[in-house]
C-alpha cells in the first residue's frame, strides 16, 4: 500500500468519526490540542501525523490507534 493512500484512509476514518460525534475541525483540533490546519489536512490526507498527534485526536474521537488503523485499513 502506498504512504498517500493509507494517509487518505486514515484521514477519511477521521472524518467520519469526527462526524458521528457532530465535531467541527475547529472543535475537534481544539480538544486534541492540535491547530486546526491538522485537522484539515490530515482529513484530507496531505499531513503525516506523529503518533502522539494521531493518539491525541484518536483519544478525542472516542477510539484507540488500533480501531482506527483497523477501520481505515478495510477502506
Amino acid at each position: 500500500m502506498r504512504t498517500r493512500s493509507i494517509l487518505q484512509k486514515i484521514g477519511e476514518e477521521v472524518r467520519e468519526r469526527r462526524r458521528q460525534h457532530h465535531l467541527s475541525q475547529e472543535a475537534l483540533a481544539h480538544l486534541a490540542g492540535v491547530h486546526t490546519n491538522v485537522i484539515g489536512r490530515l482529513e484530507r490526507g496531505s499531513y503525516n501525523p506523529t503518533l502522539l498527534t494521531l493518539f491525541a485526536i484518536a483519544l478525542k474521537l472516542d477510539t484507540t490507534l488500533h480501531e482506527l488503523f483497523s477501520a481505515a485499513s478495510k477502506r
